[in-house]
């Protein structure tokens, strides 16, 4: 599979925020937002197989991995092999994917986090909306909002497939530089949505253009 990086940082988003945790970053991606903030992984990277991941996650004794992109279902075979092959060894594993790829294939024992795009990433027609209905408890749901528009549109996906409902954390998280954090803390508040307003703390950490934190 093709790998851009694999570091060892502190988790910056979720609810998994502020625990060490060791980042299995697949190249490549299908999706081109207009926020993006790892547009490096679209291109190169290095070729590994399971075992000389596996080998290297090993090595920073951290038992919460997080395998991400770019976008890890574009190289859907060998990104599921890797999951079931963490998960087989007592790993807690997250996912973080973009919602426009079927996450079926995901072993179950995986925590999804899936991104749904909001109308200022440019993406928001390449959402599957299945993915939303494979939701479960143990799962998260990220809205990246750029403006009021895509909170609204947020609020809309969250009640047309009963989120708070059926439970899965619902998260949203503010364009870096293009929404103020105290706006959209006032939108959470006023709207009564049971989700988590998160900050990207390894950018206030590290700052924002660090790569491999």
């Amino acid at each position: 599979m093709r790998i851009t990086e694999i570091f060892y940082s502190i988790q910056g988003e979720s609810s998994f925020a502020g625990l060490p945790c060791t980042f299995v970053r697949l190249t490549w991606c299908n999706l081109r937002c207009s926020w993006c903030d790892s547009e490096y992984t679209f291109t190169g990277g290095t070729e590994m197989n399971v075992d000389e991941v596996i080998e290297k996650v090993r090595g920073y004794g951290c038992k919460l991995v997080e395998v991400t992109g770019g976008e890890p279902l574009v190289q859907k075979r060998q990104c599921c092999a890797l999951v079931t092959r963490l998960c087989d060894e007592g790993y807690t594993v997250l996912i973080e994917t973009g919602g426009g790829l079927d996450t079926s294939v995901l072993d179950p024992r995986a925590i999804k986090i899936l991104d749904v795009k909001c109308p200022g990433s440019g993406e928001s027609e390449r959402n599957v909306w299945a993915n939303l209905e494979r939701l479960n408890p143990r799962d998260e749901i990220k809205f990246v909002i750029k403006d009021r528009a895509d909170f609204d549109f947020a609020l809309d996906v969250i009640e047309r497939f009963e989120l708070n409902a059926r439970a899965p954390h619902v998260l949203f998280s503010p364009v870096w530089g293009a929404v103020e954090f105290k706006d959209l803390a006032e939108w959470v508040l006023q709207s009564g949505a049971h989700a988590r307003m998160q900050l990207q703390l390894h950018k206030y950490i590290w700052g924002p253009d660090v790569k491999g934190v």
